[in-house]
């Protein structure tokens, strides 16, 4: 009986714990079974290192053949355990011999990676930028499929080498033709060619609803536009990306390997750029939330350290919009399951749009609302008060007016003007407090955000008329904060406060 090892990883959640793949040979009925926790597509994978062993004109061992992924208990997925075992398969049966330690081609200092096609082509795997970034923390080498490479790349500090056939993989580690090194352009230094982003001045008037979206950017506040169909919200929510600061390396690694885990994979291309998610009002809660039998991460956490637009707000089902309020306060979302618990980061910017009623023409100058007051309560109590107190902005965003479309009308900043703004604003959050306002605490409010006593008075007659709660208090006081950051003041005067309640726009019990 003969034993061998290979190294691979699985993927959990957000991390890749280290998978040794033991292959065993022994005498007796042929037979070909994968212990240690296999998925179903894990367990499929016998019939595709069959072909792909015979295909390449290799022998398939007779006997027993006895596949374990250790450790036994830790739920395996995906087809990127083929190769590993294939070439498991080929060392303990002979077929296949590898040079000692410290040879760089040794199993002991390698871990490798991808799904078999019936020919012996390797195909690309999902989740390999987490696995990277595991194994270049134990200085292991990696060998993936050429598909794989570049994401690889991005974040390996170790060498990456990449194979399309088994064969070449066969022959780097015999040592009779050893792969290359990928030498793609590679490693975070690497952001991704910049795209032509719309711009601000394209919005036809809105002033108002443009400085609360700059508003919203400079401190990542949360957004919520109401407004009739064709004011503009769509386009200002497109506008908002533009408006953020670039990501930092840290930051673009944590989106790409969210991204990489997702059901749609990362693309190397989109290496640096802020996501901008726009799930559609049917989504289900595990789609928006995370979940499924592998708690996959969902659109919060694919939008990490970006922006989540929720188009027609009221037409999400409640149960799927109430499964925000945790996120939005935390910045994480736990998905738990029979079988494990899953943690992924949910540091999103929520803009939302919706209708001022059912037909969406109410206080048109046209007088086409049909709608009766118990319609458009019935229609806006859809948004329960615990969300909506947690949505720092509402604003107003009106029908736009002919005037605004002559070719002289101011079409006011454009979107670098604006961006530059914002990326001063937020230098000083930063320097102040290492956050944005948004993310500041109950206990820094009170010491960050103290408004002068003019500020105070007009807060307290604000809170005293309008009926505002607590945490809606403590969001005018973030707002207020912002708006004098933008303005480079170190106080909050009345004008900040004032501004900043005017901001809330369905708290001030506007018909």
């Amino acid at each position: 009986m003969s034993v061998a090892t290979v190294a691979c990883r699985a993927q959990v959640g957000l991390s890749a714990p280290l998978v040794h793949v033991e292959v065993s040979l022994g005498s007796g009925l042929p037979m070909f079974s994968i212990v240690g926790l296999p998925a179903t597509v894990v367990k499929e994978s016998r019939e595709r290192v069959r072909s792909a062993l015979l295909n390449s004109r290799f022998e398939f061992p007779a006997g027993r053949i006895t596949v374990n992924l250790a450790p036994a208990d830790l739920p395996k997925e995906g087809g990127r355990f083929d190769l590993p075992i294939a070439l498991g398969i080929l060392v303990a049966s002979g077929q296949l011999t590898a040079p000692p330690p410290p040879s760089r081609t040794a199993f002991s200092v390698a871990e490798f990676y991808g799904e078999l096609g019936l020919g012996g082509e390797l195909k690309p795997v999902r989740g390999l930028l987490l696995a990277a970034a595991h194994a270049s923390g134990h200085g292991h080498e990696l060998i993936v499929p050429r598909a794989n490479a570049e994401e690889a790349c991005l974040i390996a500090r170790v060498p990456v080498r990449a194979a399309q056939h088994l064969l070449e993989v066969c022959a780097h580690v015999a040592g009779r033709a050893p792969l290359s090194e990928w030498s793609a352009a590679r490693r975070p230094g690497r952001i991704a060619a910049a795209q032509a982003t719309p711009d601000l001045s394209d919005v036809r008037g809105q002033f108002h609803a443009k400085r609360a979206l700059v508003i919203a950017a400079a401190g990542s506040h949360s957004l919520l536009m109401i407004g009739p169909p064709g004011a503009g919200k769509t386009m200002l929510a497109q506008r908002l990306p533009g408006l953020l600061p670039p990501l930092t390396e840290a930051e673009s690694l944590e989106v790409a390997c969210i991204a990489s885990v997702s059901t749609v994979g990362f693309s190397a291309s989109s290496f640096g750029r802020r996501p901008f998610r726009t799930p559609h009002h049917t989504a289900s809660a595990a789609a928006l939330v995370g979940g499924g039998t592998r708690s996959r991460p969902g659109e919060i956490s694919l939008a990490h350290h970006g922006v989540l637009f929720l188009d027609e707000l009221p037409e999400f089902q409640r149960r799927v919009l109430e499964s925000l309020r945790e996120p939005l306060e935390s910045g994480v979302v736990s998905v738990s399951r029979a079988a494990l618990q899953t943690q992924y980061p949910a540091a999103f910017q929520l803009v939302a749009a919706m209708n001022p009623c059912p037909c969406g023409r109410l206080g048109d100058p046209s007088g086409k609302c049909r709608c009766t007051p118990a319609e458009v309560q019935q229609y806006r109590a859809r948004i329960s008060g615990p969300l909506l107190d947690r949505l720092d902005i509402h604003v107003e965003v009106p029908r736009v007016e002919m005037r605004d479309f002559d070719e002289a009308a101011d079409r006011g900043e454009t979107t670098a003007a604006a961006a530059g703004r914002v990326s001063r604003a937020r230098a000083i959050q930063l320097d102040r407090q290492a956050v944005c306002n948004a993310r500041l605490s109950d206990a820094e409010v009170d010491r960050r955000c103290a408004p002068d006593k003019a500020g105070r008075i007009v807060l307290d007659r604000a809170m005293t008329s309008l009926g505002f709660s607590a945490r809606a208090r403590q969001r005018i006081l973030k707002l207020a904060r912002t708006i004098a950051d933008l303005g480079g003041e170190e106080s909050i005067t009345a004008r900040h406060v004032s501004e900043a309640v005017t901001l809330r726009y369905l708290d001030r019990g506007v018909p």
